[in-house]
């Protein structure tokens, strides 16, 4: 049936009542994607000093506008994605992002697309895909994931105080963070061993050991008081055994989780701790794409996922391990060691995230020296606080809402890189 006379007038009404310009301009960008299909036409990357060297992506089309978009770091991530992923790609539709990361797992195949580097390369390129689509069609990448349950993303800060055996010591971190400018509400803290220099790979915990990190625990807890979530990082380094023994002792500060206690692969070691830990474990940093994710999940072999959003598969993988993980009623929260960049793409997918809990921070970790989160957040441009309240604020405009600081980028790329080169 044709259009109504009331529908015809009232369009009318609004064109006139509008400059022709402004008529035209929204008609053509709604026409656009219809008329002609934006092709990808280009990659390149940069390596930029930070935390780690953070691998830096940007996708260029026809139409003149581009993504950028940020992996896990690791050495030969960029030799993957311009020598292998960039062909993959090529004169592609941008919009096509679930077939074309299809398209590179299929074609890496050769050089091992399951997990490691290859799948953070992809990561990366992936999530530059997602920012190029925001763009392209003028939302917010959180809303293209199935719609944003949050508007902003809270935040822990892995960090610890310097002596966590000395009460003074904690006392003095518990105030620097308390006058925190992001005003962070939960940390993350590495535990305390003492290793045999005649054992160096002993997955054992001595007496000593598990004494130690239970005062240390008990020292921080008392220092903050209640009102905080302390996290316990463990660095995939006990057996089953040594990890409850561990569990046990700081039980009485009521840790947030025990984070990745036992080595990365699955085994019914993670089901038993599980089933037997009075404190929640947390699993995820070292596991790759929903299959590397499944079998902790169906197994009951954590009671929650941690996801390296940049590391696992990019934006639209981690959402789907997190809607499996959903099914479990199994929580979410995400492993982050990124710059601005990478901490909002991150962001914005913990923020489509149903039941999602917490978003890690990592600048001032103590083994590098950043410095304070002013020089952080030097990194990139954006229209809002990065931490406001102890939570990643998220833009609304198109695709993650941040472009890059190219003055202080270009300042801080590693060595033997150019600016976009």
């Amino acid at each position: 049936m044709g259009m109504s006379i009331g529908r015809r007038r009232f369009l009318r009404k609004m064109a006139a009542a509008l400059p022709a310009s402004a008529v035209l301009a929204h008609y053509n960008a709604v026409a656009a994607p219809q008329r002609n299909k934006v092709k990808i036409t280009g990659m390149k990357v940069m390596l930029v000093r930070g935390l780690f060297d953070w691998p830096m992506v940007k996708i260029e089309t026809d139409a003149g506008i581009t993504g950028i978009g940020e992996s896990y770091w690791g050495r030969g991530i960029k030799d993957i994605m311009l020598g292998l992923l960039r062909d993959v790609i090529m004169g592609e539709d941008p919009l096509d992002i679930d077939r074309l990361y299809t398209k590179m797992i299929t074609r890496a195949g050769g050089a091992g697309s399951t997990a490691g580097t290859v799948v953070s390369a992809i990561s990366g390129v992936e999530i530059a895909l997602w920012d190029l689509a925001g763009k392209i069609l003028g939302a917010p990448v959180c809303k293209l994931l199935g719609g944003q349950y949050r508007q902003s993303v809270r935040a822990y800060w892995t960090r610890r105080p310097a002596n966590p055996l000395d009460p003074a010591s904690c006392r003095d971190f518990a105030a620097m963070l308390k006058d925190h400018p992001y005003g962070f509400r939960a940390i993350k803290c590495d535990f305390l061993r003492t290793r045999d220099p005649n054992e160096p790979f002993s997955r054992h915990w001595t007496s000593q050991d598990l004494r130690a990190n239970a005062t240390a625990y008990s020292n921080i807890r008392e220092a903050l008081g209640d009102d905080y979530d302390i996290a316990v990082h463990c660095h995939w380094e006990f057996d089953w055994v040594d990890a409850l023994n561990l569990a046990r002792a700081v039980a009485p500060m009521k840790p947030s989780w025990l984070e990745d206690p036992l080595p990365p692969d699955f085994s019914e070691s993670w089901v038993k701790l599980t089933a037997a830990s009075p404190v929640p474990i947390l699993q995820g940093e070292n596991l790759y794409t929903r299959h590397g994710f499944k079998p902790f999940i169906v197994n009951q072999g954590c009671h929650m996922i941690q996801i390296d959003i940049l590391k696992a598969g990019g934006l639209l993988e981690s959402k789907k391990i997190a809607d499996l993980a959903d099914i479990y009623y199994m929580p979410v929260c995400a492993h982050n060691v990124a710059s601005p960049l990478g901490t909002l793409a991150s962001a914005h997918c913990a923020a489509a995230i149903r039941d999602f809990r917490a978003h890690e921070f990592n600048v001032g970790y103590p083994k590098v020296q950043l410095g304070t989160t002013e020089a952080w957040e030097k990194y990139a441009i954006y229209d809002r606080p990065f931490l406001k309240d102890g939570r990643i604020q998220i833009s609304d405009k198109p695709g993650f809402g941040v472009e890059l600081n190219e003055d202080h980028v270009r300042a801080n790329l590693a060595p033997g890189e150019q600016w976009w080169g």
